[in-house]
């Protein structure tokens, strides 16, 4: 018995289907599709949310001296003269990073070797091409899904059966994070 549904496809047809549900579940948060491919999903998804969950808090505080060009207080940096010429004056200043450890990192390499880039286009057609904003899907598991299931041990998403499909009689489904 094979470890995994084939869905009537080639290998790299299905995994890219596969990759491509996982990503939009996880950005929307639930999506409508058959009993046997939201079964697949599940997998994944379960891997990924937990791979968060375990690694959400590898990261650790780190103070950074970083060299600034000085401002006045309308924000035009300020100058001075040295030695005949124009010299922007700097000053050192210190600032706390969050790093993040290895594991996280290879963590991180792992969901996006998953996940598709999604790009957020705004609804209003103003500005639709300009106000377009690339989302980082890995960054939204670490940061709302991981804080939102850190309590639970597994069973985060959920399967509800919503009949079959017209043209098919395909049981369609929707698998929503619970």
């Amino acid at each position: 018995m094979a470890g995994y549904r084939k869905l009537g496809r080639t290998a790299s047809q299905r995994k890219a289907l596969l990759r491509g549900q996982v990503t939009s579940l996880l950005y929307h948060g639930k999506i409508v599709t058959t009993e046997a491919k939201a079964k697949e999903i599940r997998k994944i998804a379960e891997g990924l949310i937990a791979m968060a969950v375990r690694e959400k808090d590898n990261v650790e505080e780190v103070t950074v001296k970083s060299i600034v060009a000085k401002r006045d207080n309308e924000g035009k940096k300020v100058k001075e003269v040295v030695d005949g010429k124009k010299v922007v004056v700097t000053e050192v200043v210190e600032k706390t990073v969050s790093k993040e450890l290895p594991s996280r990192v290879h963590a991180r390499r792992q969901m996006n070797k998953v996940l598709y880039g999604v790009t957020d286009v705004p609804a209003a057609g103003a500005g639709r091409k300009k106000n377009t904003k690339n989302v980082d899907v890995a960054d939204m598991l670490f940061g709302e899904i991981a804080t939102k299931y850190a309590d639970r041990n597994g069973g985060y998403t959920r399967i509800v059966k919503i009949g079959p499909r017209k043209g098919d009689a395909a049981m369609q489904v929707i698998i929503e994070l619970v």
